[in-house]
């Protein structure tokens, strides 16, 4: 009897030694329920809105140790539409993304820094038109729970920007349009 209450102990220390795994999810593309939207200023008169078409990702959501978080993010940057066809060609030209020689963006986060409530900063880097920086979007979760199909979800919205030039990109518009303005919609499947 010793000898079974001692295995039993030993055993029920491994377990309660055991860390909460973080799950992961894949970002539903897939029945559209995830946007990468963008906007700029149209020389100071009005707003240019545009968002990317395709894009894929997945990430690793643990709502105990949101800093063990991950996103993996990559966008077609052929995708690119402002709707506008002739607009879009000259966005995913050499003047802007070049779209050609640089046909996928990617954000890898780094770090992700709780905030207040269910708000937190996603740190990571951005490579875009060849050229790789860290960014910082404000993010926060906006719901999660099982979905009518038998699957669980969660869902996250969040908000950055950059300068279009810190990218390479120095296309002569105006003061007002060199910043670039992100609007993201995030919702993703648990797998």
């Amino acid at each position: 009897m010793k000898k079974l209450v001692a295995i039993l102990a030993v055993s029920s220390l491994g377990l309660t030694a055991l860390p909460a795994m973080a799950d992961n999810y894949v970002i539903d593309t897939k029945d559209a329920h995830a946007f990468i939207n963008f906007k700029v200023s149209h020389m100071g008169f009005s707003w240019l809105l545009g968002r990317f078409n395709d894009f894929s990702g997945e990430f690793t959501y643990d709502p105990d140790n949101l800093s063990d978080s991950t996103v993996n993010v990559t966008v077609n940057t052929r995708s690119l539409d402002s709707n506008h066809s002739e607009r879009d060609r000259h966005l995913r030209s050499d003047d802007f993304i070049d779209a050609a020689k640089f046909p996928q963006a990617t954000f890898v986060s780094t770090e992700v820094i709780p905030g207040d409530g269910d708000e937190f900063q996603l740190v990571g880097d951005l490579t875009l038109h060849g050229v790789t920086r860290s960014i910082t979007i404000d993010a926060k979760k906006v719901g999660e729970g099982k979905d009518p199909w038998g699957g669980y979800r969660v869902g996250f919205s969040g908000t950055t920007q950059f300068k279009a030039k810190d990218f390479g990109m120095d296309y002569e518009m105006g003061p007002d349009a060199e910043i670039v303005y992100m609007d993201l919609h995030i919702e993703g499947v648990r797998q």
